[in-house]
Parts: C-alpha cells; sequence; structure tokens
C-alpha cells in the first residue's frame, strides 16, 4: 500500500498534477486488497494517474469508484489502464454518468480483459444510444470471465434488449443479471425470454420495474429456475463421479496390494520348498554314504561268509516270503496312490466345470504337476535301485559269521544317531506343514474379511445411486456377490475338508506301515528262534536294514503328500487371485454401467426440461398471438 501511495505522488510531480488531498485520505483508509475512493469527484488527471498505476499488477482485487462524477472522459482514460490487469476482479462505476464513449469503452474492456468477474453499472446511461450499447454488448458476448453484471437504471429499451439478449445467446459465463428499473418492456421481454431459452447459464435475474407483462416474469422465472436446477445437478453429478472415481481408485490399490500379498507367500512357499528338498538330498547322501560304509564292510566279510550258506537256506525262503509281503504292500500303496489320484482327478474336474475361463492357467499347473510327477518317478526309480542293492546285500548277508558282532554294535550306534536325526527331521516337517496350513488358514480369512468389506463398500454406493438407477438391480448383483462368497466359503470348507482327510489317511498309512513292521518283526523272532545264536546277528542287521528301507519309504511318501499339498494350495492360491481378478473387473464393469445409466439419467432431465421449455414457449407465443389478436390489441395499432 505504502508503493502505491509512493508511486501515485511520483506520477502526480512529474506531470505536474495538483494532489487531492481527498485522493490521499481516502489511499491511506483503503485496505490492503480493496481501493474505495467513492463519492470523491475526481478529475481527468486523477483518472490517467490511476490508469497509469492499474496498467501493471497491483495487491488489489476490488476499486469502487462510486458517485465519482468520471464521465465519459475520465471513464475512457482510467478503463484504458485495466484492458491487460490480471489483479482486477470486482469494479464500481455506480453513478457515472457513463454514455456514449463510456459504454464502447466498457465494450473494449470486457473483450480484452480476463480477470474481472463482477462489474457494477448502475445509475448510469448507457442504454440511450443504440449503437454505443451495441458495442458493450459485443465485448461481454466475447468475455468468458465475468459472472456479475448490474445495469440497474441505466434507461435501457427494448433495441438495447434486443443488442443484450443477442449478447446472451452466445455467452456462458454470466450468472447474475441485474436489469432493474429500465424501460425493456413487452417487445425487450420477448427477446429476453427467446434468448434465454438458449442459455443454461443465467442463474439469478432481477428485473422489477420494466413494463414486462406477469406472463412474460413467470416464464423467465421458469426458465432462471430451470437454469439454477441444472446447474445443481450438474454438481451433484461432478460430485457424484468425482467420488465414485475415488473409490475405483481405492479398490484398485486394495486389489493390487492383495495380488502382491499373494505374490510374496507364493515365493515364500517356493522357498520354504527348496529348503525341504535341499534337506532331504542332503540325507539321502548321507544315508547312501552309509550304505556305502556298510557295502565296502559286507565285500570284506564275503569270502568268511562262504561256509555258511547251506545253514541259511531256510533263512533265504523266509526272505522270500517277506519279499513278497513288501510286493503286496507295494501293489497296496499303488491301489492307495491311484484312489488318492482319481480324488484329485475329481477334484479337478469340478473345479474345471466352475472355472472354464482359467484353462490356460489349469493347462500350466497340469505340466507342472507332471514335471513333479517324472520327479517322484524318478525318486522311486532310485527307491528301486537302491532295493535291488539291499536284495544284494541280503544275499551277500547271508553268508556272514561272527566277526559281524563288532561292526553290527558299531552300525547300532550309528543308527541310533540316524533315528535321532530322521525324528528331528519328521518333526521339523510336521511343524512347517501345520505353518503352511495356518497360513492357508490366515489367507482365507483375510479374502473373506475383504470381501465383507467389499459388499459393505457395495451396499454404500447402492444407498448413494438409488435416484439414478433402479434398486432391483443392485440388489440382484449383490446377491450374486454373496453367493459367489458362500462359494468361495463352501470351497475353502471343501480344501480344509480333503487336507483334514488327507491326514487321516496319511495316519492311517503309518499305522498300516507299523502293523507291516510289527510282522516283520514277528518273522525275525520265528527266525531267531530256529538258529537263536548264528541267525541273531543276520536277523538283526537284516531288520535294521528294512527299517531303513521303511524310513526312506516314508520319508518319499511323505515328501510327495507335501509336494501334493504345496501344488494344491498353489492352484488355490492361483484361483483366488483369478476370482480376484473377475470381481475387480465385474465391479468395473458395474461402475461403467452405472455412470452410463447416469448419463441416460441426465439425457433424460435435459429432453424433458427442454421439452417442458418448448410447451412453455408455445404457451407464450399463443397467448401473444391471441393478445395481438385481441380487439383492444387492434384498437390499439389502429390508435398508433
Amino acid at each position: 500500500m505504502e508503493d502505491f501511495r509512493q508511486t501515485y505522488l511520483r506520477l502526480c510531480k512529474e506531470r505536474g498534477v495538483d494532489i487531492q488531498e481527498s485522493v490521499m485520505v481516502k489511499l491511506q483508509e483503503c485496505s490492503s486488497s480493496r481501493l474505495d475512493v467513492s463519492g470523491l469527484s475526481l478529475s481527468a488527471d486523477t483518472c490517467a494517474l490511476l490508469a497509469r498505476l492499474f496498467q501493471k499488477d497491483t495487491f488489489f482485487s476490488e476499486v469502487s469508484l462510486s458517485d465519482c462524477m468520471l464521465g465519459d472522459e475520465g471513464a475512457k482514460v482510467f478503463l484504458t489502464g485495466l484492458f491487460y490487469n490480471t489483479t482486477l476482479k470486482v469494479l464500481d462505476l455506480k453513478g457515472n454518468n457513463l454514455k456514449s464513449s463510456g459504454a464502447e469503452m466498457l465494450g473494449k474492456l470486457l473483450a480484452r480483459n480476463n480477470t474481472l468477474t463482477r462489474l457494477v453499472l448502475d445509475w448510469n446511461a448507457l442504454g440511450v444510444w443504440d449503437e454505443a450499447f451495441a458495442v458493450f454488448c459485443e465485448g461481454l458476448g466475447s468475455n468468458t470471465v465475468l459472472t456479475h453484471l448490474d445495469l440497474r437504471n441505466n434507461q435501457i429499451n427494448h433495441h438495447g434488449m434486443l443488442a443484450l439478449a443477442q449478447t446472451l445467446r452466445c455467452n456462458s459465463c454470466l450468472k447474475v443479471l441485474d436489469l432493474r428499473w429500465n424501460n425493456i418492456g413487452l417487445l425487450g421481454g420477448r427477446c429476453l425470454l427467446e434468448a434465454l431459452q438458449s442459455n443454461h447459464c443465467v442463474e439469478q435475474l432481477e428485473l422489477a420495474g420494466n413494463n414486462i407483462p406477469s406472463d412474460t416474469l413467470k416464464a423467465l422465472e421458469h426458465i432462471v429456475g430451470r437454469n439454477t436446477d441444472r446447474q445443481s445437478t450438474l454438481r451433484e453429478s461432478q460430485s457424484r463421479t468425482q467420488v465414485l472415481n475415488k473409490e475405483i481408485q481405492n479398490l484398485k490399490q486394495e486389489k493390487g496390494r492383495q495380488f502382491q500379498n499373494l505374490i510374496v507367500t507364493i515365493d515364500r512357499q517356493k522357498e520354504e520348498m527348496g529348503q525341504s528338498n535341499r534337506s532331504s538330498s542332503i540325507q539321502i547322501s548321507e544315508l547312501q554314504e552309509a550304505l556305502n560304509e556298510r557295502k565296502s564292510a559286507v565285500n570284506s566279510l564275503t569270502a568268511k561268509l562262504q561256509m555258511r550258506e547251506a545253514a541259511f537256506a531256510l533263512s533265504e525262503q523266509k526272505n522270500h516270503s517277506l519279499a513278497e509281503l513288501i510286493a503286496r504292500l507295494k501293489v497296496e500303496k499303488e491301489q492307495l496312490m491311484e484312489a488318492q489320484s482319481r480324488e484329485k482327478k475329481k477334484v479337478h474336474e469340478d473345479s474345471v466345470s466352475r472355472e472354464g475361463k482359467l484353462l490356460r492357467e489349469i493347462q500350466n499347473l497340469t505340466d507342472t504337476n507332471v514335471q513333479l510327477k517324472n520327479k517322484v518317478e524318478e525318486v522311486e526309480r532310485k527307491c528301486k535301485s537302491q532295493q535291488q542293492q539291499l536284495f544284494e546285500l541280503k544275499q551277500e548277508l547271508t553268508n556272514s559269521t561272527a566277526e559281524l558282532k563288532l561292526k553290527l554294535a558299531q552300525a547300532e550306534d550309528r543308527l541310533e544317531i540316524e533315528k535321532r536325526r530322521f525324528k528331528q527331521g519328521m518333526e521339523d516337517m510336521d511343524h512347517l506343514r501345520q505353518r503352511e496350513v495356518e497360513h492357508v488358514n490366515r489367507h482365507l480369512e483375510e479374502s473373506e474379511k475383504a470381501l465383507q468389506e467389499r459388499i459393505f463398500k457395495l451396499e454404500g454406493q447402492r444407498i448413494q445411486l438409488e435416484e439414478y438407477e433402479h434398486v432391483t438391480s443392485l440388489e440382484e448383483k449383490l446377491r450374486s456377490a454373496r453367493t459367489s462368497l458362500q462359494e468361495v466359503q463352501l470351497h475353502v470348507s471343501q480344501q480344509k475338508q480333503i487336507i483334514s482327510e488327507q491326514q487321516a489317511k496319511n495316519s492311517q498309512q503309518t499305522i498300516e506301515t507299523d502293523s507291516l513292521r510289527r510282522r516283520i518283526d514277528e518273522l525275525q523272532q520265528a527266525l531267531s528262534g530256529k538258529d537263536q545264536e548264528k541267525v541273531a546277528e543276520v536277523s538283526r542287521v537284516r531288520g535294521e536294514l528294512q527299517e531303513q528301507i521303511g524310513h526312506l519309504e516314508a520319508e518319499r511318501i511323505a515328501q510327495g503328500g507335501l509336494k501334493e499339498k504345496i501344488s494344491a494350495l498353489e492352484r488355490e492360491m492361483k484361483v483366488l487371485s483369478s476370482n480376484h481378478r473377475e470381481a475387480l473387473l465385474d465391479k468395473d464393469s458395474e461402475m461403467s454401467s452405472l455412470l452410463e445409466k447416469l448419463r441416460l439419467k441426465e439425457a433424460e432431465i435435459k429432453r424433458m426440461r427442454d421439452d417442458e421449455a418448448q410447451r412453455a414457449t408455445y404457451l407464450q407465443n399463443a397467448i401473444l398471438t391471441y393478445v395481438q389478436g385481441s380487439p383492444l390489441a387492434q384498437y390499439g395499432s389502429s390508435k398508433k
């Protein structure tokens, strides 16, 4: 403010203009953003100085020059300084006796200025000269910023109203227009009515004291009310679309986070599988080393065990019977594996029938399953080769002698250490399996919670959009969402049942293996009863080797079961992720359909309002034709 006063004083001194003390007093009283010099009589020189100051941007956003007796000359000089000002938003020129040149200068100002939003011009004479007022209206038509225009008491007649009506047809920013206490008359009211039928921006119109008929005033009020309703509906629709866009973005972010969590869990499961495979390979290598050591010890004793072949012929027959029992056990295990594979095929067929869209992913999973089966077959082949080697060891062990006692004692110590290691490995595998089951249950609970939250959000959206769409369609969609949630819950419960059944089958298999081991122990005791002194040591060695075989087979079966469970869990995770993707696509399609319905509703409302406006115009035209055709109107025209 001090800078503004100092520049004003400097310009006065440079141009030799007398300083008006009243203007300095007003400048001292002004606030930081409003300049009010109303009531002062400003000379042309003072107006030129103010125009020079306002040519550059200042900190004033509102200027009041009401009742300053500027006249056309002062207004013309002052308004030239506001052509390129970008800070002024409100200008008050009330009661300054503006006429033809002032109207033309105001038209030029409106055509060039891009920041002025409110212009007060009441108590002037802009409408006296039709050509000058037409120039003012042309500038108003090219302006795209002005929203409030006050033209009270400007002697505007029906000719000026015709020019203003042409401007209103192309203007799309003026919202408040005050035309009180002019002389518009019947013809001007009709022109204004026709112009406002194509203008949808004017929300407030003041027409008191203009000799306009009441029916025309009512029609104008109706059109202005329609514009206000339209603007309010547009604002509401924009706010609602913004809210919907925000909700859509939030849903997309949530789904992205869930998908990332799924990927992280799958990576963790793969790492755990790799660790379990590495531990199992380490155990197999240790057992292989132990077997190689024993094979070397047995090879050193083969020469001494040839003398005892005839004595152990009966034991060979019993070994043959044991081999037949082992073959039967293998057949039973293969039958159990076939039953499990049939159950898996049934589950696979059910999943394929439910989700036909995911054939490519299922094909990939089947390829991975084939790879895993090939790996299992390779492990079985290795086990068969190991069994053949063990059978050869059994034939060689028939020729063993009493010198094996020391070696057997060492082997017993090693076997106890290996048993402890194996027990520790089994406990670790059980802990890992329990953790996987807990992780899957936790993930399923989280997915259920996310689905419930999504249902609540959809219900909230249904409440917000009850004015623009049918409630029945939303309820059907909510039902479908609930049914999908119930299906997911049923699928989860089925998976839990399958896991429990697999655990029960594993327990049954362990019980059967224990019973078979007991039978083997009984047969070994029967053999040891016949030749207690000589055969006891050999039977112990055979029992220990058979126990090792049983442990290896149990480990192989446990690893196969764990791999199958991991593959089933991976399939479940992929199915859940695909369900989440489908749900996201469904929600996006629903939101697009809802937006389309909103657009259709708005089009219907616009069409209905246009129809009402046309009906009103038809009624007004009919009334006007009736009034013009009445005898009173004919008498008035003849009188003229």
